[in-house]
């Protein structure tokens, strides 16, 4: 089946052959994987994957979107999740796609946590809770509160946010704005992690050059 002529006619060619290449949600990870970090030198980004592909960098929040685009272009259903952390730590966001009647998720990040969840979750909160006991600070606090429903990119032209020049933030804006649900009731007490469980959440691929915070958006 061919792409959809509105992303499609978007696309120099270059970008055409590598959509086209990226045909699985697996090769789709394995490139963001390859990709380094975008640890934002300049200043909160929210890049296109046009822009994403020039500069040959990535967030979290970027990574969704590349993955999210190269998936329509293969007509796949795919939707974004923001997995809403504690003040004190970072949000998430990874693409949702759907193989077999199941969910599974590509996600970009640096640490060992956080990850790519293979396609065997029968519900979205069951994907986004998987995240819940890995999902923690320092020192040791699990923090994951809320995930979003699915986000559906399909209301917005792929002009808007494939190919633009601009920063989306309007875009994460919107995201964090919709509907949350909460990962667990308060009254329930969940166990920090372990010393060992936090030395190996800590090991990352890509060394965060001195000096550079982390980005807003996105828990590297």
């Amino acid at each position: 089946m061919p792409p959809p002529k509105a992303l499609n006619d978007l696309l120099t060619p270059t970008e055409r052959r590598l959509f086209a290449r990226l045909d699985t949600p697996h090769k789709i990870q394995d490139f963001l994987d390859r990709l380094p970090v975008n640890f934002e030198p300049d200043g909160d980004t929210i890049m296109s994957p046009r822009r994403m592909l020039q500069a040959k960098v990535a967030h979290c929040a970027e990574g969704a979107l590349f993955a999210a685009a190269v998936l329509m272009f293969h007509r796949q259903p795919v939707w974004l999740l923001d997995l809403r952390a504690r003040p004190t730590d970072h949000d998430h966001v990874i693409a949702v796609f759907k193989q077999h009647g199941r969910f599974g998720a590509i996600s970009k990040t640096n640490h060992s946590i956080l990850r790519w969840r293979d396609p065997i979750y029968k519900t979205v909160r069951e994907l986004a809770v998987s995240y819940a006991h890995e999902y923690c600070l320092p020192s040791g606090q699990k923090s994951l509160l809320a995930f979003s429903r699915p986000f559906s990119l399909a209301r917005y032209a792929p002009s808007r946010w494939v190919t633009t020049a601009e920063d989306l933030h309007w875009l994460m804006e919107a995201l964090d704005a919709s509907p949350h649900e909460p990962v667990a009731p308060k009254h329930i007490r969940q166990r920090r992690s372990t010393k060992l469980e936090i030395v190996a959440q800590n090991m990352v691929e890509w060394e965060k050059p001195r000096g550079r915070k982390a980005p807003r958006r996105a828990k590297l």
